[in-house]
């Protein structure tokens, strides 16, 4: 079984804590590689007092057991000058390259998935990689044009019409296409990647109580109710729009499987408040298997040694079950 890149994401948040922590913790059927600094990851286990057994690997070899397989297509960084939660467009430009790698030995055949430790957006543009994040970097590098930004977590799963634009723009982006696409890709992923035979999808509304009658805006009778219609028009189990302040509470109590919403802060609010520490971020639509921690570089903890791995240690599970669900199609 080929083993699942681990992209150390900044190498001055808390991305190398966490991974060194996995490390520790991991028991599950997959080998690991990490994709990133090798002397960030030694340096993080000596000031924290971590196991950091690194090994260099190389496309193609084989992970030895008990050890920290990493791979570094760069030249070494300054690890010992680095500052926790200092980045600098040297470290966003190593975040874009090690994303960059791990999508090309994913398609090169030597790595089975990917898994992505946090990125902090503006050091990755200072880096040039001119990006909101990395769904659509990685959507632009697997020449994906239909794509989406699920979190998962054994309660609650949501997916997101529109993503990292402001809020004012977002009625303007809902649209029938955009919301029909959303349902079909949703539907997809969780027959695909989530081995579920039938799956149920819930719509949340854009405005509150579902528009109340277009007394509130009329988007739900306008837009959103007929994509949904269209949906079920296409044999999908799709039900709503739904007035947002009640479809969550029923989605995470088992009556659908997955909700999903008109913007990121709408799905993301409940979906943090239930999985903050075990939620994963998963990308719907590639052709490559890639999911993540739900969490940013949390600056102000880095090099502290008060990270918590459960989301890694959760995306990294889900990596391997999706990458056994695709194999079985």
């Amino acid at each position: 079984m080929l083993p699942i890149a681990i992209t150390m994401g900044c190498p001055v948040g808390i991305g190398p804590e966490l991974i060194l922590k996995f490390f520790a913790q991991h028991d599950g059927p997959h080998d690991f590689v990490v994709i990133g600094d090798a002397g960030v990851l030694e340096r993080t286990g000596v000031e924290l007092g971590l196991p950091a057994p690194v090994v260099a690997w190389q496309p193609g070899q084989d992970v030895e057991q008990g050890s920290i397989a990493i791979f570094s297509p760069l030249p070494p960084l300054a690890a010992a000058s680095l500052a926790w939660g200092q980045p600098s467009p040297e470290t966003g430009q190593a975040m874009g390259q090690w994303i960059e790698s791990a999508v090309t030995i994913i398609q090169q055949g030597h790595l089975a998935a990917m898994v992505t430790c946090p990125i902090t957006k503006t050091a990755l543009n200072d880096g040039g990689y001119f990006f909101p994040g990395h769904t659509e970097m990685l959507a632009e590098l697997c020449h994906a044009s239909h794509f989406a930004m699920m979190m998962a977590g054994s309660s609650l799963r949501v997916t997101l019409v529109t993503i990292h634009v402001a809020l004012s723009q977002v009625a303007s982006l809902v649209s029938q296409e955009s919301v029909g696409e959303m349902l079909d890709i949703t539907w997809q992923a969780l027959h695909d990647d989530f081995a579920l035979a039938a799956p149920r999808l819930a719509v949340a509304g854009l405005n509150p109580h579902g528009g109340e009658g277009a007394m509130f805006g009329s988007e739900e009778d306008d837009i959103i109710s007929p994509a949904v219609q269209a949906a079920q028009d296409r044999g999908l189990d799709v039900k709503g729009p739904f007035p947002p302040d009640t479809i969550f509470h029923k989605a995470a109590a088992g009556d659908y499987d997955a909700v999903v919403c008109m913007y990121h802060d709408q799905g993301l609010i409940p979906f943090k408040l239930l999985h903050f520490s075990d939620g994963v971020n998963v990308t719907l639509g590639l052709p490559i298997v890639r999911t993540s921690v739900d969490h940013g570089t949390a600056y102000d903890i880095a090099g502290k040694g008060s990270a918590d791995p459960a989301s890694l240690l959760a995306a990294c599970k889900m990596a391997g079950d999706i990458v056994r669900n695709r194999r079985v199609l």
